[in-house]
């Protein structure tokens, strides 16, 4: 399982906070802590600060690459900033995110080109968010489609779903399952992921629903989850899935996790 460490996001108020006062020890540990929980990518996002975001980042991009050793997820609704946190990367990063909608698409795309980076395509076109898993999967084809013309592999390639609120349908948990399942037997190579926590908007105890979700999701095939791997409940389910999907020779990890004390039961 591919983890994305979602915890450096100024929407975060301590993360937030310790940006504004230029806090690097904090930061650092922040994204140290989340390598050493399993995390392959830490996810970079400063979308909250609209008026520095671009300097933020940047700063950001650059300390947290001291303190880690893993990539990093450049994660801006801005392809300037994108842009940007490309040049300064020291290892090939995740791009977060790319659409069908013509200008976002174009615009992510001239940072894509020669295969510089991997990507999250959001499943969306221009109509929005598709609430079927026929256009779910319709937009996962056009997106692979052109994302490999443009010289990406399917395996740099990661499609989210767009995971949405069983709140405001109940439907919604079938779809998204459904969904992956589909990408993952008819686009051979590219991986799934998700913002996991979609699901469970609006609804009481969202940490159980969210742990639940993501084992149905991984039993589907998602093969990434954006998420806090200092969560040791989340973890510990994904843990034992893994285990229970013989997807951990010999229970290894599982059983390595039990002694470093990071299995929550």
């Amino acid at each position: 399982m591919i983890i994305i460490g979602e915890r450096i996001n100024t929407s975060r108020k301590s993360i937030d906070e310790a940006v504004d006062k230029r806090d690097r020890a904090f930061l650092q540990d922040e994204a140290r802590k989340q390598e050493a929980a399993g995390a392959a990518f830490i996810d970079v996002n400063c979308g909250s600060r609209l008026k520095s975001e671009c300097d933020d980042f940047l700063w950001l991009v650059d300390l947290i690459q001291e303190a880690v050793s893993i990539p990093l997820c450049l994660d801006s609704p801005d392809p300037k900033v994108l842009a940007a946190g490309l040049k300064q990367v020291k290892q090939r990063p995740l791009i977060n995110s790319i659409t069908l909608e013509p200008d976002r698409f174009d615009e992510v795309a001239s940072i894509l080109e020669g295969d510089g980076a991997d990507v999250i395509g959001l499943c969306m076109d221009e109509t929005g968010i598709p609430n079927t898993t026929e256009k779910t999967v319709e937009n996962a084809v056009r997106l692979v489609k052109k994302l490999e013309a443009l010289g990406l592999k399917r395996s740099s390639i990661y499609l989210d779903p767009l995971i949405q609120p069983l709140s405001t349908d109940t439907e919604n948990g079938n779809t998204a399952l459904a969904s992956i399942t589909t990408i993952m037997e008819s686009l051979s190579g590219v991986h799934t992921t998700c913002g996991l926590s979609n699901v469970s908007y609006g609804l009481p105890e969202r940490y159980l629903i969210n742990r639940t979700f993501l084992v149905c999701a991984m039993d589907k095939g998602l093969d990434s989850a954006i998420i806090d791997p200092l969560d040791k409940k989340i973890m510990t389910n994904l843990l034992t899935a893994e285990m229970i999907l013989g997807r951990d020779d010999y229970c290894g990890n599982f059983i390595d996790a039990m002694r470093d004390g990071k299995i929550a039961s």
